[in-house]
């Protein structure tokens, strides 16, 4: 996610800066990430649950897209068999992490619809780049146009106090 993250960042920075006090921000986002490139995985254990159409991986579970990485405890990888197996959704659970260059995403559960091109990490969401941290409750990021948006829930104030709000810190040039 590398200078798609850091539109999303500066986005948000920007917004946050205009809209000081909003539960929910739009920004800029991984939009030219190729969501048809083929998906790599690897797990401790694959089931195959065929008449279900999905594949249930589980494990210190690594999926990689196009210089996108995604890590957790679980997937459960939803296909549609016409001929050639087609994606339709991932869905992974348990210390989820996105990443794609420095930038990295973590949650307590993702879904990666193909068919939407939709990602939704919720569950304690956390954003960073270096120093910069972006922390929320609910993360969707619409791949066809462009745009994200973080809702606060519970997340933890910079200081580390609960605010419910989305929440954040940047770092600014010397």
């Amino acid at each position: 996610m590398t200078a798609y993250l850091r539109r999303f960042v500066f986005g948000f920075l920007a917004a946050t800066a205009a809209l000081l006090g909003l539960q929910q921000v739009a920004a800029q986002a991984i939009a030219d990430h190729n969501s048809n490139a083929p998906v790599d995985f690897a797990a401790d254990r694959i089931e195959l649950q065929d008449r279900q159409n999905r594949v249930v991986l589980s494990g210190d579970v690594v999926i990689r897209q196009a210089g996108l990485t995604l890590t957790a405890a679980n997937t459960i990888i939803n296909y549609t068999d016409a001929g050639t197996l087609q994606i339709q959704r991932i869905t992974a659970t348990g210390g989820v992490n996105v990443t794609r260059g420095n930038e990295a995403v973590r949650g307590n559960v993702a879904v990666y619809d193909f068919n939407r091109r939709i990602i939704t990490v919720s569950g304690a969401v956390g954003i960073d780049r270096g120093s910069d941290r972006l922390r929320g409750g609910n993360l969707v990021i619409d791949l066809r146009s462009g745009r994200s948006a973080i809702e606060g829930s519970g997340a933890p104030a910079a200081n580390g106090e609960p605010s419910g709000r989305v929440t954040g810190r940047f770092s600014v040039p010397d």
